[in-house]
């Protein structure tokens, strides 16, 4: 979803860096051949979290939910030379999708693709993050935040997306609704939580990006 009115959202995009090729190919094929491809990142969004990984310059960077693996090439973009990115996905179906085009980038021997839960994976990984991505499922962010914040650098960045959810977020709550409960609770946590600072940006589905201090 975006808020804001086409014309405007159209022209913000018409004036933002050109989207790379292989994400033009990695996009057109998520389209044709995988379920829900709404959840891409997309041109937009995926300039956006190439710009701040190039401005963080980070050597590790996690994701927490890969998808096709469209947000993982945004962000590696901004790798210094010997970092990594690690990605973490639970749909064993999408891994062999991701790897096709992980390999064909510039960036196949710095992303290292994680199967299965993101809370019983992140624990094992010995590292300390300057950059981290979450778009996996909602009802765990705040676990999320949780399961990374001791492994963060001091001044690292934490993107969230989906924090707007459609504008639910700022509706009545429906008690059956876990996603939405969930996520008002994480945009609370990341207000007040005094180990971070927060902006939450109304950008196509709600974007947070938090600077651990």
């Amino acid at each position: 979803m975006n808020f804001l009115p086409e014309n405007i959202d159209d022209y913000a995009v018409n004036h933002t860096e050109n989207e790379p090729k292989i994400l033009q190919e990695l996009s057109k094929e998520t389209w044709q051949k995988v379920l829900i491809p709404r959840m891409l990142s997309g041109h937009f969004q995926g300039r956006i979290l190439s710009l701040l990984s190039k401005i963080k310059n980070p050597k590790n960077i996690l994701e927490i939910g890969t998808y096709t693996g469209y947000s993982a090439l945004c962000l590696a973009e901004g790798l210094q030379d010997e970092g990594f990115l690690h990605t973490i996905d639970k749909n064993e179906e999408l891994v062999d999708f991701q790897k096709k085009y992980f390999d064909k980038s510039a960036y196949k021997n710095q992303i290292k693709q994680h199967l299965g839960d993101a809370l019983d994976i992140i624990p094992t990984i010995n590292t300390k993050f300057d950059l981290v991505f979450i778009d996996a499922d909602k009802p765990n962010y705040s676990n999320y935040f949780y399961a990374i914040i001791d492994k963060m650098n001091k001044g690292g960045i934490i993107i969230s997306d989906n924090v707007l959810w459609s504008g639910k977020v700022i509706e009545n709550l429906d008690l059956k609704d876990e996603s939405t409960i969930e996520l008002v609770k994480y945009n609370k946590l990341l207000k007040n939580d005094k180990r971070v600072e927060t902006v939450l940006l109304p950008i196509r589905d709600g974007l947070s990006i938090s600077r651990v201090i």
